[in-house]
């Protein structure tokens, strides 16, 4: 079955050159029509010309022009291509992929953690096939197996590796001027949080990703994004001892005496405000004690897209209430 689909895929792609190649020979606006007839959405600037990019694996991928048929296969990939207006490009997204709303109508081809429908990925004839650093190895290469054009993003470290993902994103779709003009407008929001806390005193912080045992949750310390987010947003990390992601033990954190807890809030998450503070010798904390136990949407924090935008906003509301009155 993969033979036969694999065998369609080449031969449409074999069409749709050939197709190029004569309407280059009438002049552009035939060779617009002549694009049309193979149902593909036209980004901004289709005609440019043959695009060669380096992937955050380190390679060189090649395409012919920007891709007019795309995969996402991780949901910070798909909010990327619709908030740069390349949405309709997206023929194919992974089954988390469900922000913005328009998401959910594209075809879906499974599980990023699972098993990838390959056969549908190849039924969808996509020009380039958008991972990122979730997508295992083996999947890569069962792709590029059967001659699909894959390019990894990676997650970025910073604000400045996302405005550089959004001008890559922009570059292989044809919506440069909207990548830049997205990634300009994060910056200045991002900018405006960071003069608004100045040298304001910074607040003991806890943000909590897994409570399942109370006793010893899990949490982010240094390295990662949400401490980056805390530190921006006028707090500090009391797990900044924990390199990564870990577990902090009930005594530690009650030691460590956050005056603000955030956690994840969504809908694979069970706890709640009131569930949190409730926990056993949890109301020796200073946080509780106050009341400022607060949720953030888990897929700001959690997704390496243009919402991280909204998570760093969100924090500094949380942490510094009273800068925003």
């Amino acid at each position: 079955m993969q033979s036969r689909l694999r065998d369609r895929i080449f031969d449409r792609k074999a069409e749709r050159t050939h197709l190029q190649e004569v309407a280059r020979s009438l002049g552009l606006f035939s060779l617009a029509f002549a694009l049309l007839l193979t149902a593909c959405a036209a980004p901004a600037d289709l005609l440019a010309g043959p695009l060669q990019v380096t992937d955050g694996l380190g390679r060189e991928i090649s395409l012919e022009g920007p891709a007019v048929r795309i995969v996402s296969l991780a949901p910070s990939n798909t909010e990327m291509l619709f908030a740069i207006g390349a949405g309709s490009q997206v023929v194919g997204r992974d089954e988390a992929s469900d922000h913005p709303a328009q998401a959910a109508e594209v075809a879906s081809i499974g599980s990023t953690f699972g098993q990838l429908n390959t056969e549908a990925i190849l039924a969808l004839d996509p020009d380039l096939v958008l991972a990122a650093d979730i997508t295992a190895p083996e999947q890569l290469q069962s792709m590029e197996a059967l001659g699909l054009t894959t390019f990894v993003l990676a997650n970025p470290s910073d604000f400045e590796g996302l405005y550089e993902n959004l001008e890559t994103v922009g570059e292989l779709t044809g919506h440069t001027v909207e990548a830049s003009e997205l990634a300009a407008n994060l910056r200045a929001r991002v900018e405006n949080v960071i003069a608004t806390m100045g040298d304001i005193d910074r607040v003991a912080v806890f943000y909590e990703i897994d409570g399942s045992d109370p006793s010893a949750p899990w949490t982010t310390g240094a390295g990662t994004f949400q401490d980056l987010l805390i530190e921006l947003a006028g707090g500090e990390n009391v797990a900044s001892g924990i390199q990564g992601w870990g577990q902090i033990d009930i005594e530690q954190l009650v030691i460590q005496d956050p005056e603000v807890i955030v956690y994840g809030e969504g809908p694979f998450v069970v706890t709640t405000v009131q569930s949190l503070s409730e926990r056993p010798g949890w109301d020796g904390i200073a946080a509780v004690q106050a009341g400022r136990v607060i949720p953030i949407d888990t897929n700001w924090v959690d997704r390496p897209g243009p919402r991280l935008v909204d998570a760093l906003e969100a924090m500094a509301r949380a942490l510094h209430p009273e800068l925003f009155d």
